[in-house]
């Protein structure tokens, strides 16, 4: 079976390569196909794709120093099998030397590439004589943390010595956060569930609806997710929807939505606190929107699967004004996109994608994305603005531009999550209130 692990961790990768895939939609295809294979194949290839995906720099650093052809100038093939076995070599310590050289081996004949099976073991062998120094810190720091030169500059300009905690944060082994569909189930009734299948369970102190879980197989064969008794969701974004004070009966519009999670967890607490205040009649509804059918299906599944009619689901283009949505919404969610900073250590290939240009240019379509949701606020409502990245340009300093050309608007709370510093995902979120 260990081939075939390698060979779906192969295909993965050589995706994201190629392909340009994002390394979570890939693997997560994959594991999707293999959902039936044994769990510990599972847990390998998900190791693998993700440890080569998140280490990518500094395994091309230590092939860089042993290898003849650099890694920028092979074949993708080639490429992949070499970080995969470089990986092996330096931090899978159950995996044999001899079973991670010759499997890479094996990969480069089954593709295509009998030739260079002899460059292939070369490389593989002698990184594997030198383990013990390819481990000792390298002379580059950015590459150290797998991370680009200039990301490593800008989080040291931006946050000083916090800057090592944030790097540092992107390997901490990581727990999957839940919110709990408080429409069906009590957290605590939730936990008790998971314990009982054996899957490791604690609560987060910092939203009343939220569980971390650990040993566990597959999301989807999780007790309580086909019955919708659960959504994955970061606590920091639970966080921001809880602080928008949303009250049963209001329309909530949610701009950039997908996948889903304020949403969903707008409608859940609309219909909860509904459900407290014996509100008579529709306890609210939440329009929920994105640009494009591939994230509105994702809504859809989401909002079918926690069986919540209170949403509308549609695709609509966030920096397109609609006239007949003008001073409807009593909250407005503009989670709008941006650079991801606050998320590489799930996403690990963000890093790789993200320039310093591109987050000015996310500053800028962030802020006309703000500009429309001021028109749809009634007065007196709320306008919720966050974003999953901790880039100052893209969260309080975008947020201040927003503030003084809508003096309409009055600031309420602002916070930002910073990963290795808070338990949890970089988050930035702003409250705003419209004055009637």
């Amino acid at each position: 079976m260990l081939n075939n692990t390698r060979e779906i961790a192969y295909t993965v990768l050589l995706d994201i390569e190629k392909n340009n895939t994002f390394s979570n939609i890939a693997l997560s295809k994959a594991l999707r196909i293999n959902q039936f294979a044994e769990k510990k194949d599972r847990a390998f290839v998900t190791r693998l794709v993700e440890g080569v995906t998140e280490l990518k720099i500094r395994l091309d650093y230590v092939i860089n120093d042993y290898s003849k052809s650099k890694v920028n100038k092979l074949k993708p093939p080639i490429r992949v099998i070499l970080r995969m076995g470089v990986y092996q070599l330096l931090y899978m310590n159950s995996v044999p030397d001899s079973a991670a050289i010759n499997e890479s081996v094996n990969l480069a004949k089954r593709h295509g590439f009998k030739t260079l099976a002899g460059f292939v073991n070369g490389v593989l062998r002698t990184i594997g004589r030198n383990k013990d120094i390819c481990l000792l810190k390298l002379p580059n720091p950015a590459a150290e943390y797998s991370v680009p030169d200039w990301l490593y500059d800008f989080l040291h300009e931006t946050y000083g010595e916090d800057a090592e905690k944030i790097l540092s944060a992107q390997f901490l082994e990581r727990g999957t956060t839940i919110r709990c569909n408080s429409t069906k189930i009590t957290r605590d009734e939730l936990m008790e569930k998971l314990l009982s299948a054996g899957i490791s369970v604690e609560k987060s102190a910092y939203d009343e609806n939220a569980l971390i879980i650990y040993d566990y197989d597959f999301i989807r064969k999780v007790p309580g997710y086909k019955k919708g008794e659960f959504s994955v969701q970061d606590v920091s974004s639970m966080c921001a929807v809880s602080a928008a004070g949303i009250a049963p009966g209001s329309l909530v519009l949610d701009m950039c939505a997908a996948p889903g999670g304020k949403s969903l967890y707008a409608a859940e607490i609309l219909i909860r606190e509904g459900m407290k205040e014996g509100f008579k009649g529709t306890p609210g509804m939440v329009i929920s929107r994105d640009i494009s059918k591939e994230k509105t299906d994702l809504i859809r599944e989401n909002a079918e699967r926690l069986r919540l009619d209170n949403i509308i689901v549609e695709e609509y283009d966030a920096l397109s004004i609609d006239k007949d949505m003008i001073e409807k919404a009593d909250t407005v969610i503009a989670d709008v996109p941006c650079s991801g900073l606050g998320v590489i250590g799930k996403k690990n290939d963000i890093k790789y994608r993200i320039s310093r240009e591109d987050m000015t240019n996310l500053s800028v379509k962030a802020l006309g994305i703000l500009n429309n949701a001021a028109m749809y606020v009634k007065p007196g409502g709320t306008l919720l603005f966050s974003t999953c990245t901790i880039n100052p340009e893209e969260n309080n300093i975008n947020c201040e531009k927003f503030l003084k050309t809508h003096p309409e608007f009055i600031k309420g709370e602002e916070k930002t999550f910073i990963q290795g510093i808070d338990d949890c995902d970089g988050f930035y979120y702003c409250i705003m209130k419209k004055r009637i």
